[in-house]
């Protein structure tokens, strides 16, 4: 055995062996947003359906919204489909082989029109249960719409549209003693949260579409039961101004919602209805941005864009047009 600080060239190697393994560990390197593209219209228009906080097996009027996005889906002519997640209750998926996939989504969204592609980000209630199973490619064998990552980039042409894992960010779910989270992947959740920040603050400033939409579950602002996020209020939201975002689309709030940024273009869209609500959710003492809608029952959100302008309609579980927002690229103003 050495001593006096000194070790043998075997025993140095062993050492130099698990340093590197413990240095591996310490600090890891997380992998790179994934980069997807989605072609626009012919005519360079693109519009979309967001829908949050939905996968109930279709009960608590899922039915009736999945059937409501079919028409409007039709008649709009959609190009893909967004879910701002939560997408399975109450604790995720099991593993790939849980029945609940099916039964709460590829046998509940079956109308023609609703045969694209869905964009999906995880919920907390997501990460209840087995990530690496809800993320898994494999899942794209038993449903081909099916396309949910914790972060990533989708180029559509005319709109960037940016997904961000927000679970990790929130604070309370990791001294929630009352739920076990799958956290694969996340930790150390310090250095996850750095490279996930670091990695959009470069797509955000690298994009040249025409409209910049960040998707994410959790709401930066809200009127709602939850209320705003006070960790995505510090870390997230001075980037989206930052770098000009026209919308921010969360779910978690189990309502329709959309309200203005008094100092900056942003519109913070809640699409979280898609199954069971709140009733009397409102804050009435929201007075913190320029609420211009809330809706504390079931139904979903259009997302209609050209070059120049945008177009945002919220529906309820039976179709009916509940609130329009239209807004000139130009002017950066709604009318």
């Amino acid at each position: 055995m050495a001593s006096h600080g000194f070790y043998s060239k075997s025993q140095a190697s062993c050492i130099g062996v698990a340093l590197l393994f413990c240095t591996s560990l310490v600090i890891p390197s997380f992998a790179e947003p994934e980069r997807l593209e989605h072609p626009a219209k012919g005519d360079g228009s693109l519009s979309c359906l967001v829908v949050g906080d939905w996968g109930r097996r279709g009960f608590y009027n899922q039915s009736h919204v999945a059937f409501q996005m079919g028409k409007i889906g039709e008649k709009l002519d959609i190009d893909f489909v967004v879910s701002t997640g939560d997408n399975f209750y109450d604790n995720g998926l099991t593993g790939l082989n849980d029945q609940a996939f099916e039964e709460s989504f590829t046998k509940i969204y079956t109308a023609t029109s609703l045969q694209k592609q869905w964009y999906s980000v995880l919920g907390n209630h997501d990460y209840r249960g087995d990530v690496e199973a809800q993320v898994h490619p494999a899942l794209r064998m038993v449903d081909s719409r099916w396309l949910c990552l914790r972060s990533f980039i989708l180029n559509a042409e005319i709109a960037g549209f940016f997904f961000v894992d927000t679970t990790p960010f929130v604070n309370d779910y990791f001294t929630d003693m009352d739920h076990t989270y799958d956290w694969r992947g996340v930790t150390p959740r310090k250095a996850y949260l750095d490279s996930l920040l670091k990695d959009l603050e470069t797509a955000l400033s690298g994009s040249t579409e025409r409209w910049k939409i960040v998707v994410g579950h959790h709401a930066i602002k809200s009127a709602g039961y939850h209320g705003d996020t006070k960790e995505l209020n510090d870390l997230l939201l001075p980037m989206l101004k930052a770098y000009n975002v026209d919308m921010y689309v969360n779910g978690h709030d189990h309502c329709l919602e959309h309200i203005s940024s008094l100092d900056s273009p942003i519109q913070y869209l809640t699409s979280g209805a898609g199954s069971k609500a709140w009733r009397g959710d409102l804050n009435q003492h929201y007075e913190e941005d320029d609420l211009r809608f809330f809706y504390d029952g079931q139904g979903f959100m259009s997302v209609q864009l050209t070059k120049n302008d945008a177009g945002i309609t919220f529906y309820n579980a039976f179709g009916k047009i509940l609130h329009e927002w239209k807004a000139l690229k130009e002017l950066h103003s709604a009318v």
